[in-house]
């Protein structure tokens, strides 16, 4: 199954870690004064999830309307800004209007130039996706209909959503740790869990059922209608106005506060641009992180071409868009515990024996998935999807996400278990962003790839191999039809499947050994406080 949130996803969590020794870990929280704040925050992090939602929806409006496995990939660089944000995140956090305050300086005009972007793309959406009433449900047409997509602009304004809500993250993410009570800055980081979460809900799964007309004439309405409550023009416009709307409450009702000794709050090293760039340099240069770069950028190709293409093919084979955006509901509890329950095995100095020991259950489970897609044609007929599918799919999905958090939790463990205390933060943002692009790459890879490596041929003429528009055409005007003899999925499969296998053999060595390593192996921080001091 598509975990694009995953990766853009969930995987676009950042851990905050708050300043502060060992004992202050034990501190008791106090919600008196910071219940309004822990509001406010789970209200931002809700409208960043709402650009990411809809970035993750338009690949499944795509991919009905005809886009090519090529176009998708194109499409795919616009998930890529928060695996890329560090390399801005300096800046955000050191140039700002110190009266306007230090992350409303940037909070402010990111959500308000969001909120532009969507009323514009509101505007033009529906012609940039192409006419829907072209599209039609033979394998040329799809190809044909394709070609009126305006993939490139769509990648590029998404992408440019995508940047801002990562910048916008960047500034939630610091005004948080001033916005509440030193003792309840451990509510950061799940008011950023569920605020993301149900942001992304609203923009993807909430989106893709309201504009499925067969889920609002099922669910929503007395009397059927040719179309859903909501079109992507209309709901883009409807999130541009709340973003306005509520940008403009914020910047005049919420006023920022400088970090207070009455708050808990205590002095700790400031960097500037420089400062912070230089310790990532020096932090890159380390042995140990050398190696770990080469295990995250390179663990998650063996699962790319499952996370990727397997819901775009099962919608190829007739499962609706809706139905698969509706599966993630009942899995939302799963995805609550068990990143609780998980913790609890890596907790100790190993955290990544539970990352090696979910690899092969996640290898298995692609083929799993592989196999559903294979025997999808024979289940649907008539576009009528027995329920007994649904729930293989859901149970497939489910076992999926196990073994996908076991390898998230601990990942993130032992990033935190690594991390030099004195530059934390920077520290555990660099370690995520390397973690979210080694799923961000393959993802786009092997998108591309899937097109190249399908062979066709024409029913009517053995010598046709469909391979570009003229052939595709000259097939369709001899009465003939372009049919896959070998499906690029397929094949992309089994290469990821002998890729993992390869991989885990050599990454389990690598990862044990960095696990044995002591922690002053990984520390930098006599060199960032030398530094920090002299200047």
């Amino acid at each position: 199954m598509s975990n694009r949130r995953k990766k853009t996803d969930r995987a676009d969590h950042e851990t905050l870690l708050p300043p502060g020794d060992d004992d202050e870990k034990h501190e008791k929280s106090d919600l008196l004064g910071d219940r309004s704040n822990i509001a406010i925050l789970v209200f931002l992090y809700l409208l960043q999830g709402i650009p990411i939602g809809l970035a993750s929806a338009i690949p499944m409006l795509l991919q009905n309307r005809g886009a090519s496995y090529k176009q998708q990939a194109e499409f795919s660089f616009a998930h890529w800004p928060f695996s890329l944000k560090l390399l801005w995140a300096p800046i955000v956090d050191s140039l700002f209007w110190k009266r306007f305050g230090r992350r409303k300086s940037w909070l402010i005009p990111t959500q308000y130039l969001i909120g532009i972007f969507m009323l514009i793309l509101s505007l033009h959406v529906n012609r940039w996706l192409g006419a829907e009433s072209s599209y039609t449900t033979d394998e040329h047409s799809n190809v044909e209909s394709g070609s009126t997509l305006n993939i490139p602009l769509l990648s590029f304004i998404f992408f440019m959503l995508n940047f801002l809500a990562a910048t916008q993250d960047i500034a939630v993410d610091g005004w948080a740790l001033t916005m509440l009570k030193r003792c309840n800055v451990g509510y950061a980081s799940t008011c950023n869990s569920v605020g993301q979460t149900a942001g992304y809900f609203l923009g993807y799964v909430v989106f893709m059922a309201l504009e499925s007309a067969e889920f609002c004439n099922s669910y929503l309405r007395s009397e059927p209608a040719p179309e859903g409550l909501v079109n992507l023009s209309g709901y883009l416009w409807f999130w541009g106005l709340v973003f306005i709307v509520t940008t403009t409450l914020v910047a005049l009702g919420k006023r920022e506060l400088a970090p207070s000794i009455d708050r808990g709050h205590e002095e700790h090293l400031e960097l500037d641009i420089k400062q912070t760039y230089r310790l990532l340099l020096d932090i890159m240069k380390m042995k140990p992180i050398l190696t770990l770069v080469a295990i995250l950028l390179t663990a998650k190709a063996g699962f790319a071409a499952c996370d990727a293409v397997t819901s775009l093919k099962l919608i190829d084979a007739g499962v609706p868009k809706d139905k698969l955006a509706l599966l993630v509901v009942p899995l939302v509890p799963l995805q609550i515990v068990l990143p609780l329950a998980i913790s609890k095995y890596t907790a100790g100095t190993r955290p990544m024996e539970v990352y090696l020991k979910a690899i092969p259950y996640r290898i298995a489970l692609t083929l799993t998935a592989a196999g559903i897609v294979w025997i999808t044609p024979a289940i649907i007929h008539d576009h009528q999807v027995p329920y007994y599918y649904y729930i293989l799919l859901l149970v497939n999905y489910g076992l999926y996400q196990i073994a996908l958090y076991s390898m998230f939790v601990a990942v993130m463990a032992f990033f935190a278990r690594i991390s030099d205390p004195a530059v934390g933060g920077t520290y555990m943002t660099l370690l995520n962003t390397l973690s979210n692009l080694g799923g961000n790459w393959p993802t786009t890879v092997v998108l591309w790839l899937v097109d190249y490596v399908t062979w066709r041929r024409c029913s009517n003429a053995a010598s046709n191999d469909c391979s570009d528009a003229a052939l595709k055409e000259t097939c369709i005007a001899g009465g003939g039809q372009c049919t896959i003899t070998i499906d690029g999925y397929y094949v992309e499969i089994f290469i990821c499947l002998l890729y993992g296998l390869l991989w885990y053999r050599w990454g389990s060595s690598k990862i044990r050994q960095l696990q044995e390593l002591p922690l002053k192996a990984w520390r930098v921080a006599r060199q960032v406080h030398h530094r920090a001091h002299s200047s």
